[in-house]
This record gives structure tokens, sequence and C-alpha cells, in this order.
């Protein structure tokens, strides 16, 4: 079984029953699909270890005119193209490995393709956050050190979400603690250190920012991923399970769609526009594959109106596949997609057309019209599915001639074997299609099906009678459409909040250092009165009170009132512990709200449209117990990235372009050429 836990000596009830890992998440667990995602951890290694290698010898190839030494370089640089080419077709191989996500109990369904979860670093917020906090809130930062560790904690669960909807919960949480993380942290004109890196779910070309942009999209991808994991495990030979896949693929196909029209120019070619609406078309095409099989789960009824019905389905997902498979052909999506999934599409264009035209062949070959059948429903059933009637042919002319209607049915079954005949084909060239036997006996069963029944119609005197079927218009009762899940959305608790509300207690704000001021009453009379909601801002200052005195001014917060916190506290509250303020008064203290426009702006930097700087990912493939003493360079870069119509982060690297060459069935390897102004280094 796929998804059954190899004994490895952890066991495997206990911690995770006591709360030991995060609900969604078992690091531990030796599924089939964890060992893939493992391999492709070590993969993206690799991969940026010889990008690293490439830079470095092109580095020296331009330093040096030694042609001595040039050549050396250059059989070197040889050698590393390999090892990439190589390292790059691994990674093809585990993005076609989908024999491990499907259902155990599949024997007679196509496989469907599931997306690979992103891979990223880990990331240390402890130091950056201490530090804003310190000098951002004016408070000490190891007093949250518990927050932090929770949050990092919850990204490092993430790494590893179970395939079931708590896994998809657990992306969510975090999801949206990074709205808050960016609120609390994350200023627009100020860069904090924290370096988010992701790799490439196709490529493995890394990905480095600052910018927490990368890191919620990076998050709503793997939300997407995990949703067609869920879609391909479903028990696809009952309805329960078919009601799962299908909405598991519409709500993939909804995350992938939310995700483009919230974050634009992203810096990875996986989450780039075109690559994201290539991957909703095949999450909805396999979401109408799955409402075919729940039409067809009970059987299918050997009736005419049933079987044109089913011959439109089958013709409605062959042209959604039809659909995905042009996509996927065209650049760059086709130098980056597997070849295993541009064929898979094209198999089954060709598969479930071919279908089409058998159910056709069949209600025309088996069901001639009699007195008792209504023949005007009869000729509105078989005229709705042609654009044209053959050689001027009417409906009711073929419905009535059991010689034409002999003739068509031939038509249609040959259309059917040609297509069968077709999807075997595809399906031999590719290597990994050819490790699906289920598949292949589908695609033999099929094309034997058709033969059978053209033999039962011929005729000896048929072998010079030749009609052209026409194409079935495709019609659907249900058509897939993409939902986006409410999980985008979910509430949670802000880790953070006891840093105070987050409408006035943000980044973009400027804070003064809290200051203590002494309240004394003078005749019965604070000298001043409070006013909105949490926290309360000091209105109506007395300037002659006592407090205006020490320092107290309009507009000031009031955050404590002695020991006690009082940023959560409103009006009422905050006049309960002021009501008992004798003669010799009690300390409160106050925060100032700074003009945020004179703050400094970030230096000028060379990055497209003025951004702030980005740092290139290859220099931060060092190893991991070496990686704190290595300096980052700094790297300008050529593509924009970040939220509509606000001001975010550039890219980081090279990504591929209209004059890409990627990995597959090419000799050009797929990393960046650095030869131009995207180098690495």
């Amino acid at each position: 079984m796929t998804d059954t836990l190899i004994p490895n000596g952890c066991k495997t009830n206990g911690p995770v029953e006591s709360g030991y890992f995060k609900k969604g998440c078992n690091p531990f667990a030796q599924t089939g699909r964890s060992k893939l995602q493992n391999k492709r951890v070590l993969l993206n290694q690799q991969i940026i270890k010889q990008m690293r290698m490439r830079a470095g010898a092109e580095n020296l190839l331009k330093a040096t005119s030694n042609n001595k030494v040039r050549e050396q370089v250059v059989l070197e640089l040889s050698y590393v193209n390999s090892d990439l080419q190589l390292l790059m077709e691994q990674l093809e191989g585990l993005n076609s490995s989908v024999e491990v996500y499907q259902n155990v109990q599949e024997t007679s369904s196509i496989p469907l393709i599931p997306l690979g979860l992103k891979e990223t670093k880990d990331v240390d917020f402890s130091v950056a956050l201490k530090d804003f906090i310190l000098e951002h809130y004016s408070e000490d930062g190891s007093n949250f050190q518990d927050e932090i560790d929770d949050l990092m904690d919850l990204r490092q669960a993430c790494r590893t979400p179970s395939r079931n909807p708590s896994g998809v919960d657990l992306l969510a949480n975090y999801f949206s603690q990074l709205s808050f993380l960016e609120t609390r942290f994350f200023s627009p004109t100020r860069q904090i250190g924290i370096f988010f890196t992701w790799y490439d779910s196709f490529t493995g070309v890394p990905v480095c920012q600052q910018n927490i942009s990368l890191e919620k999209a990076s998050m709503l991808f793997n939300m997407a991923a995990l949703y067609s994991q869920i879609g391909t495990r479903a028990d696809r030979q009952t309805q329960a399970g078919l009601e799962d896949a299908i909405a598991a693929f519409q709500k993939s196909a909804g995350v992938l769609h939310y995700l483009k029209e919230t974050f634009t120019h992203t810096p990875s070619y996986d989450m780039s526009p075109a690559m994201l609406s290539m991957l909703m078309r095949l999450m909805l095409a396999q979401a109408q594959e799955c409402l075919f099989e729940q039409i067809t789960l009970p059987g299918i009824r050997n009736e005419f109106f049933s079987l044109l019905r089913i011959a439109q389905e089958a013709a409605k997902v062959g042209e959604t596949y039809g659909e995905v498979h042009q996509c996927m052909i065209q650049t760059p999506i086709k130098n980056n997609v597997p070849f295993f999934w541009t064929t898979m599409s094209e198999l089954k264009t060709n598969h479930y057309n071919s279908l089409a035209h058998y159910f056709v062949s069949t209600a025309l070959l088996d069901h001639q019209l009699t007195p008792s059948d209504d023949e005007d429903k009869q000729e509105k059933a078989l005229s709705q599915i042609y654009d044209a009637m053959p050689e001027g042919r009417s409906p009711l002319e073929i419905l009535k001639d059991k010689e034409e209607r002999r003739r068509m049915g031939k038509a249609h079954l040959q259309r059917s074997i040609m297509g069968h005949e077709e999807a075997i084909r595809i399906h031999s060239r590719c290597r990994d299609l050819q490790k699906l036997y289920i598949l292949s006996d589908i695609l033999q069963a099929g094309l034997r099906r058709s033969l059978t029944k053209f033999e039962q119609n011929d005729k000896e005197e048929d072998f010079t009678d030749y009609m052209l079927a026409p194409d079935i218009i495709s019609k659907t009762e249900k058509k897939a459409e993409m939902e986006i899940p409410a999980d985008t959305k979910v509430k949670v608790k802000d880790l953070f909040q006891r840093l105070g509300p987050l409408s006035v207690f943000s980044a973009k704000q400027r804070w003064s250092a809290p200051r203590t001021i002494r309240l004394r009453l003078q005749d019965r009379d604070l000298g001043f009165t409070l006013k909105g909601d949490a926290p309360v801002q000091i209105q109506s200052l007395d300037p002659l009170c006592p407090a205006a005195a020490e320092g107290l001014k309009e507009g000031d917060y009031l955050v404590a009132v002695g020991e006690t916190e009082c940023k959560w506290l409103g009006v009422s509250d905050v006049m309960k512990l002021l009501k008992d303020v004798d003669e010799e008064g009690v300390n409160i203290r106050v925060v100032s709200m700074l003009d945020s426009s004179s703050q400094p702006m970030p230096t000028k930097s060379a990055t497209y449209g003025g951004l702030p700087k980005t740092y290139s990912m290859i220099c931060l493939a060092h190893d991991d117990e070496d990686k704190k003493s290595r300096k980052v360079a700094k790297k300008p870069s050529f593509l924009s990235w970040g939220l509509k119509n606000k001001q975010k982060s550039g890219s980081t690297l090279s990504l591929p372009n209209a004059d890409y060459n990627g990995p597959w069935n090419r000799p050009c390897p797929t990393y960046p050429n650095s030869y131009n102004e995207s180098a690495l280094y």
C-alpha cells in the first residue's frame, strides 16, 4: 500500500495522539509519497550545488585569458551540464511517478495526475523577530520566544502535511498566520533579514527572497497540490469516493485560480500565470473525468437516448483534455512540464473521443427504429450530436434506412478504432506510461471491444464503402467548476496578539518608546478623557494638569496602568482601573504615534521598477552546518513580484522565458544561462 507506514522503529500512535506532532502532520510517516518527497529534497540540493559549480566555472572562464585554463574550464562545464541534465531528468521522473498517489484498490480506472509539493529550506525567525520587537515595539523580544517557537513549529509541520483534510487545514492555518505576520513585522519601507527559499516544483530552480509574498504564494501552491493528491487517492469505485475526488480537484483548481489572481509576476515559473492556467485546466479536466465516471459507475443502459447522452459526456472529457494538451505544448510550458503529463493528456483526449464514437455506433447499430419509437424525439437527439450531417443526409433518413444506419455506425466504429490505436501508440512512446499496466489494459480492452463490434457488422461487399463519421458535439449535464475553498480564509488566533490590536500596532506604524507618567488627581479630576476602542487614546488633555507637566500628550495611546497591560482594554475597563487613583497616584505607560513620512526610505536599487533588492539563491546553497557563517551576495533581479497594486520584491534567479530551453527531450539543460544579465552571480 502506498500510504502504509513502513516499520522504522518509530511508534506511530503515542506522540501523534499526545500532540507531539501537530494535527495534519507526521514527519516520520514513511509512505510512498513521503519517500518521493524526500528524493525531491535531495535532488533540489544536488541541483543547486551543480548550479554553483557551473556559475563559478563560468566566472573563471570570463576572468582568465590562459588558453589551457579555458580549455580545462570548458571541459568541466560540459561535465557539470551533463550532471545537471541527469538531475533534471530524475526530477521529471519524480513528477511522472503518479502510481504511488493512486488509490491502492483501483483496478479499472485510468490513473490521474497529482501535483508534487514545493520544497523549502528551514527559516529561523527567532533573531529577526526579537530584534524587530525590541526596535519597533520597544518590548523585550525574549518574552515572545514561545510565540516564535510556535510559528517555527507550524512552518516545519507544513513541510510534511498529511494527505487528508487535516493536512489542508494545517497549511491553511499557516497561510492565515502569514497575513498576521506580514502586518506585524514586514514593513513596506524596510527589510528585517528573513529569507524565504522555495524550489520550483518542476525544474528544481531555487528562489530566495525576503518578501513574505513568496511564502504565501508557495503555501497556496502546496494547498492546491495537496488537494490534487487527495483527489488522486480517492476510491473511484464508489460514489462517495468519486464525490470526494470531484470536490478535491475543483478545490485545487480554485486555489490555483486564487493564487493566479492574488499574486502576479511570481519569481518561480511553476507559479507563473501561464503555468497556473494550465494546471487549473488540468485539475478541471480530471474533475470532469471523475464526473463521467460517476455517471457511468452504476452501468450504462443499452438504450438509444442513454447511449447518445453518454457519448456526449465522453466527448466533453476528451474536449477538456484536448484543451489541456494544447496548453502543455505551448512555449515555454512544454519545456518545463514532464513529457509524461503531455503524453497522458494527449492519450486521454484520444481515448475519450474514441469512447464517444463507440457509444454513438452502438446506439445506431443496436437500436433500429420501430413503429413504437418516437421518430421526432430520436431525430432531434441524433441531430444534436452533430454540427453537420455527412454527405447531406438528414437524421431521419439515417434513422429510417437500415443500411444507412449501419454505414454510419461503422463509420463511428472506424474512428473509435483509429482513436484507440493512436492512444496505444502514444502509450508506447512514453517510458513512464508503459509502467502503468492498468492503463495499458484499459486501452487494449477498448480497442478489442470496438474491433469486435466492427467485425459483427462488417460485410464482404463493404470493402469499398467508406464514410467519414462527423465529430461529436460535447455536452455535459454537470460541468466541472473551480471552487475556492473556505480554507484560504480560515480564521486563526494571532500568535503575537500580545503586541496589541493589529489595527494600531503594526509594522507600518512608527512609535515612540513607552513613557511612564505618574498620574495624580487634581480636584478629583485626571485632567483628560479617554476615547476609542482598545487601545484607548488620550483626548481633551488639560495642558495645566500634572500629567501634562510630566509629558502626557494629546492622542497618546494608553498601554498600561500600573502593572496591568491595557492594549486590549476599552474605555470602560480602563476607567475601572483608574477610578481608585488616590493622592499618591499611579504610574501609567503611554506611547505616541510618530509621523511615518519621516521614516527614511530604502536606498535605490537596481531591480526592476525600483523595488527592494533581493538575493541570489545560489549563494545560499552551502551545507546546512556552515550556512550561518556565510554571507549572502546581493544581486539585481529582472522580474517584479508580489501582490497586485502593492510594491513587492523582485525575482532572484533567471527563470524560463520564451527563449528558454527546457530539460526534457533536448540536449540543453534547464538552468539559467549566466552569460546574460540575470546570471547567478
